[in-house]
């Protein structure tokens, strides 16, 4: 059965969320990068959305104006979500974000965050903007274009968003750092093998 979020969210729709699990969010979401995490942790400005409960996505899109002068999405790929490990527990804290899409892991410090905050960290597939685009049913609004149109946040109203993957839970468990892990210590078996019959 396809695992479909609805915004706002509450602790209680992620709760039986794990690492590896795929989803989907309908509802209103916002972009928000390196600038757009520091206006709101570092300036205390707040984005004109509502995020408790919400959903923010690390991405920098295309955008454009249409013949009616109204914004589209050319473009809405994911974004390293690394790049916002300085900042992300502060961000949960100050707006109650629920939801975090990006690309790639994120590391300790965020996952001890999501843990006592109560949010997950997801990934969609990075290479697919063009497609993601249409997921996305109207920009219902701009913050801070002032940062540019990358880093501006921009409110966009998605439906079935995705897929996503959990990669960070509520109980702070991390896919990224399971599967490195993981992976190290095969390539150690893997080694020693292969040594073992060269000579």
């Amino acid at each position: 059965m396809k695992h479909i979020l609805t915004l706002p969210i509450k602790n209680e729709d992620i709760e039986k969320l794990h690492i590896g699990d795929v989803i989907y969010v309908t509802g209103t979401i916002a972009t928000a990068r390196d600038e757009g995490h520091a206006r709101v942790v570092e300036e205390g400005v707040k984005p004109s959305i509502d995020l408790n409960g919400g959903c923010v996505f690390h991405a920098g899109p295309i955008m454009k104006k249409n013949e009616k002068d109204e914004w589209v999405v050319v473009s809405v790929g994911p974004t390293t979500s690394m790049r916002m490990e300085k900042t992300e527990e502060d961000f949960m804290e100050k707006t109650g974000v629920k939801l975090l899409i990006g690309k790639g892991g994120m590391g300790d410090k965020t996952a001890l965050a999501c843990k006592k905050n109560k949010v997950i960290h997801t990934v969609i597939p990075g290479g697919c903007a063009v497609l993601e685009a249409c997921m996305v049913e109207k920009v219902e609004g701009v913050d801070w274009l002032d940062l540019g149109m990358p880093e501006a946040f921009w409110i966009l109203k998605v439906k079935e968003f995705g897929p996503l993957v959990v990669t960070i839970d509520i109980e702070g468990n991390n896919l990224f750092k399971d599967r490195r892990t993981e992976i190290g210590n095969n390539k150690e078996l893997v080694l020693k093998d292969v040594k073992s019959k060269i000579k």
